[in-house]
């Protein structure tokens, strides 16, 4: 392990910051994500999409820079290496328990959303069955307004 100078110290609490600030904004889309699977609203959900993807590539980009830089001092991008860096830097080590936190806030949340959506999409699948089916096989009706099933009768064009 390479001892970290002042600069990297600093880089890492700065990318731990950021983290946390990205994490937070993440955590409101996915809970807006969740309440516009509550309500159905699709058009919602299509342009929250594009600023969530964009949040969660911010994310990624951050955890990459923090793991390259980790690295690069010869400490593998684990949880008791930052705590090894930052040792003597009590509010940064608090930082990244929140980010901690806030990670694993994310990750329960996208679980549930992603709950919401296979929920959905089986009733959407199960109401086109439905569709689909009454599509293939008709309901045919008496002039009283009864149902009665179909085929049965004679073929059109037979006597």
């Amino acid at each position: 392990m390479q001892t970290p100078g002042p600069a990297e110290i600093q880089r890492i609490a700065l990318l731990i910051e950021a983290e946390a600030i990205q994490l937070r904004e993440f955590l409101d889309h996915l809970q807006r994500e969740e309440a516009l699977l509550v309500s159905g609203d699709t058009e919602g959900l299509l342009a929250l999409t594009t600023t969530k993807t964009e949040r969660y590539r911010q994310l990624q980009r951050l955890h990459d820079d923090r793991a390259l830089l980790l690295g690069r001092l010869g400490l593998p991008n684990k949880d008791a290496s930052i705590r090894q860096v930052c040792a003597q830097l009590p509010r940064v080590l608090a930082r990244w328990d929140e980010v901690i936190e806030l990670a694993r806030e994310a990750r329960t949340r996208n679980e549930l959303n992603g709950k919401l959506i296979n929920e959905r999409m089986q009733h959407n699948q199960a109401a086109l069955s439905v569709l689909l089916s009454a599509a293939n096989h008709p309901q045919l009706y008496d002039a009283d307004g009864q149902s009665r099933p179909s085929g049965g009768g004679r073929i059109l064009g037979s006597a």
